[in-house]
């Protein structure tokens, strides 16, 4: 039978990539309005103050939780974060969620690949398999031509790119740091550094875009602690299949909210990934952590 550690990283898993997949709708639509670099400034702020209440009432107060054993690690994970958002979120105004995930979602083969070479993480071939009827699943929703080459692909190219080190630094740290320490670095880090330009970026917000603002705050900081809390659990390769439903949750909202084109192969490809990811599970059974 499945562990209970394998099982609960893997349901965190995937209630994080839909609310991800949800804050990605509506980063694209707050960034398209306001900029991106303020929708993210106003999003940290309200991370960072959040991660602040929550640190000051744990055990040992906010001193204990920010004890790290890996302070530069951890500096680095904040710094790529906001990299890889920015690069993503244009990708999103740019071409859209529907393409801009369909990219993006190579990530967790990179993710498989760091986590071999870095973590030393066994990733057997019908790993590999899965993964990469992921993959082919991608392929089917996007139909890739000669869009794919544009430079906003590879603007969300290289937020995949980030991005997986981003998750490979979550899982080093998580070896010796506790969930609300690297927590606390998502939030105070990010915040830090985007205070820095709000000064520059800063306008006034339609009362009527507060609301939306509030709730993609919200979603940002229930994501990443979602996250966190998975890969401490479950091995950062064994989850990776599993990412591509915020490929789905995402595109679905692109097409509902957006208008974005749907077809069959848009269907048929997001059952591959699903598939994928659960045939993965069945497969590596025995190795997940109990």
């Amino acid at each position: 039978m499945m562990g209970r550690g394998g099982r609960s990283g893997i349901g965190l898993m995937v209630l994080a990539m839909i609310v991800f997949g949800a804050q990605d709708a509506l980063s694209r639509h707050l960034a398209a309005r306001y900029g991106i670099v303020l929708v993210l400034t106003i999003r940290f702020w309200f991370f960072a103050l959040f991660v602040l209440a929550l640190s000051a009432r744990a055990e040992g107060g906010l001193r204990a939780v920010a004890a790290t054993r890996h302070p530069a690690l951890q500096v680095l994970r904040g710094l790529t974060l906001v990299a890889q958002l920015v690069l993503l979120i244009e990708g999103f105004v740019r071409i859209g969620l529907v393409e801009s995930h369909a990219i993006f979602a190579c990530y967790p083969l990179l993710v498989a690949v760091l986590a071999a070479l870095v973590l030393g993480e066994a990733v057997p071939p019908a790993r590999w398999l899965a993964i990469a009827a992921g993959a082919v699943g991608v392929l089917i929703i996007l139909q890739p031509g000669a869009g794919v080459f544009t430079p906003a692909a590879l603007i969300v190219l290289g937020a995949a790119s980030i991005f997986a080190t981003y998750s490979i630094l979550t899982r080093l740290v998580a070896r010796h740091d506790s969930p609300q320490t690297s927590f606390f670095y998502t939030g105070i880090v990010p915040g830090l550094l985007l205070s820095l330009a709000a000064p520059f970026v800063w306008r006034p917000l339609a009362i009527t875009d507060w609301g939306w603002m509030a709730l993609l705050c919200v979603s940002g900081a229930l994501g990443h602690f979602l996250l966190i809390r998975a890969y401490q659990r479950t091995q950062a390769s064994q989850l990776q299949p599993f990412a591509y439903l915020q490929l789905v949750t995402a595109s679905a909202l692109g097409v509902i909210v957006f208008g974005e084109a749907l077809s069959w192969t848009t269907l048929l490809g997001a059952a591959i990934v699903v598939l994928a990811g659960l045939s993965n599970v069945w497969i590596e059974r025995p190795r997940l952590a109990v």
